[in-house]
């Protein structure tokens, strides 16, 4: 079994490195590829990338800023492993949680599965707010899903490469969490949640996500429930 890790990056030059090498050691006893794909940064980012090597690691540059739904498409185009985990470029998830979140496929028992940072695992506390407009996304989201997850919106996802295969992704930017989950939903996937530990951004030490991206969330998950 090989392990594919995409990281879409936009302006993550202070953390970049970082996470690359807490990725390759992650406590994973698979072959991992890790494909990173710069979304036209303009903070240095880039030429971070260009000078990264190894015979696990692929580079993708993109020529103007798409969003991460678009970097992620390029990104699992590359993607040559049987199983498929998204991660982010900050430091906000940590590749340690790897092994949990694999765990379910690799027994068989799931598709799909998702790591939750609210179940219980460590997590910085921050912005209140942002956590009612998730969970009434995920509420929202499971109510024309009939799922029952309790964080849609995260980061970790991991995959089945021949699920992912099957499945056609239209989002640009942050519209990838809700269009995923119900087209995984649609496949009448086995998905699987476990705990994950978050340690939440600051705005002003990087976080991207904002109000208007909520907003859009409602539109995208009526969109991709209702329309091809």
């Amino acid at each position: 079994m090989k392990l594919s890790i995409v990281i879409p990056v936009y302006n993550e030059k202070d953390t970049l490195e970082k996470i690359v090498a807490r990725v390759q050691a992650s406590p994973v006893d698979m072959e991992k590829e890790i494909i990173l794909v710069d979304d036209a940064s303009q903070d240095g980012s880039k030429e971070i990338l260009e000078k990264m090597t190894g015979p696990n690691l692929k580079t993708c540059f993109h020529e103007k800023n798409q969003g991460k739904g678009t970097a992620l498409r390029t990104g699992f185009a590359e993607a040559t492993g049987d199983i498929i985990l998204v991660q982010d470029a900050d430091l906000e998830y940590d590749p340690r949680d790897y092994i949990h979140l694999l765990e379910p496929i690799l027994d068989g028992r799931a598709d799909a599965v998702y790591g939750s940072r609210f179940l219980g695992g460590p997590h910085r506390v921050l912005f209140f707010w942002h956590y009612v407009v998730n969970r009434f996304l995920t509420t929202f989201s499971n109510m024309l899903t009939n799922l029952n997850l309790t964080d849609m919106e995260t980061c970790y996802k991991v995959i089945k490469k021949d699920i992912l295969d099957r499945i056609s992704l239209k989002s640009k930017r942050f519209g990838f969490e809700p269009e995923i989950t119900i087209k995984l939903a649609k496949l009448k996937c086995r998905i699987y949640e476990v705990p994950i530990s978050y340690s939440g951004r600051e705005y002003n030490e990087g976080k991207k996500i904002g109000w208007k991206d909520g907003i859009a969330a409602i539109f995208h998950i009526i969109r991709f429930k209702f329309f091809k």
